[in-house]
């Protein structure tokens, strides 16, 4: 039982660093999920994972009797996550925009990641981190300076209200 649980435990030093990552990358950019949320997101999908294939192992003793669906465990992870994303998300009325919408992507995203992990997969866990966070933090980079236009740059282009 020890090494199963060491075992777990590395599951969870793996998704700390993974979501850590782009925790920090969220953090950098003064988001208001950053590198607790993103670790604390991600863990708990780990755990969440783990809980479902340790109720199987338990409960299969019972055969038929008891009956489980990974596909259920899924859903309901990823409904809370994004009950939480969903807080994360609000309409600036001032300037019609859209404030969080990528921050609660990336907290679902990471809590995808944790489940990925939780089912030790993790060359799929860090390669896929690394898309994110290059999406994350890139991406970005290249909107600011090629697709968004300031107030200011609207106004003098005439498209400005």
């Amino acid at each position: 039982m020890i090494e199963a649980d060491l075992n777990i435990f590395l599951r969870i030093l793996i998704i700390t660093v993974l979501a850590g990552a782009l925790g920090w990358e969220r953090e950098s950019a003064g988001k208001s999920a950053g590198l607790r949320t993103h670790v604390l997101v991600g863990i708990a999908a780990v755990l969440f994972v783990v809980v479902g294939d340790l109720m199987i192992r338990k409960f299969s003793v019972y055969g038929e009797l008891m009956r489980f669906d990974p596909a259920s465990l899924v859903g309901a992870v990823v409904t809370g996550i994004s009950f939480l994303g969903a807080g994360m998300i609000f309409f600036n009325r001032n300037n019609d925009r859209i404030k969080g919408l990528t921050t609660a992507a990336g907290v679902l995203t990471t809590a995808a990641i944790g489940m990925i992990v939780g089912l030790e997969r993790y060359v799929l866990a860090v390669g896929s981190t690394t898309i994110v966070f290059v999406v994350l933090h890139f991406v970005a980079r290249f909107e600011e300076k090629y697709l968004e236009k300031t107030d200011e740059e609207l106004a003098k282009d005439g498209n400005g209200t």
